[in-house]
């Protein structure tokens, strides 16, 4: 496995929340954890494109990819033991879905391991409901499974282009313990 660990779901699923419990373990001190999308926002706000992240996908895709490229350099530029990367292998865009992490990021970040979280839809749009905090777009059940089989596709994609490994770890309700749990056996 390389030193950089892809770790990828869709809003709401929680992959953010199963990285956050990972690194609150004494193990995680080999680790940096740095999330794509705060990199990607951090260069589209120095660059005056947007003011929050809700706004990011709904750029110009040509945009997107300018600002994926910047950030793909900056964090390959980390120097650490190993470095997991919470970002989303697709973004929902109103054109369609654009890839996380196309070509030009994957040669950038040339990642060993692509771990996905996923739950079941259902309890993925109950969270997005309950969910205050965020400014995202209402999406149906099937909008949902949708959008977790495409992730499954792509991973398999980046994964034959990288020679990566491909994992998926379930994150169902009440089950955060045995997903965290299970990355950092992966991690080991």
């Amino acid at each position: 496995m390389g030193n950089v660990v892809v770790v990828t779901g869709i809003p709401g699923v929680g992959s953010s929340t199963v990285l956050k419990k990972l690194m609150e373990r004494p193990e995680s001190e080999e680790y940096v954890l740095v999330n794509y999308g705060d990199v990607m926002l951090s260069v589209a706000v120095d660059e005056g494109y947007v003011e929050h992240r809700d706004e990011m996908r709904k750029l110009p895709p040509e945009l997107q990819k300018r600002i994926q490229n910047i950030a793909a350099v900056r964090i390959s530029q980390i120097e650490a033991k190993a470095t997991i990367v919470d970002t989303h292998c697709t973004i929902r865009t109103p054109k369609g879905y654009l890839p996380g992490l196309p070509r030009w990021v994957l040669d950038e970040l040339e990642p060993g391991l692509f771990v996905l979280v996923e739950a079941s839809p259902e309890e993925i749009y109950q969270r997005r409901m309950k969910d205050k905090s965020r400014k995202r777009d209402m999406e149906s059940i099937e909008s949902i499974r949708t959008h977790q089989e495409i992730n499954r596709a792509i991973a398999m994609s980046y994964a034959f282009y990288t020679g990566a490994v491909v994992r998926i770890i379930k994150n169902p309700d009440g089950g955060l313990e045995k997903a965290v749990e299970e990355l950092a056996n992966l991690l080991e």
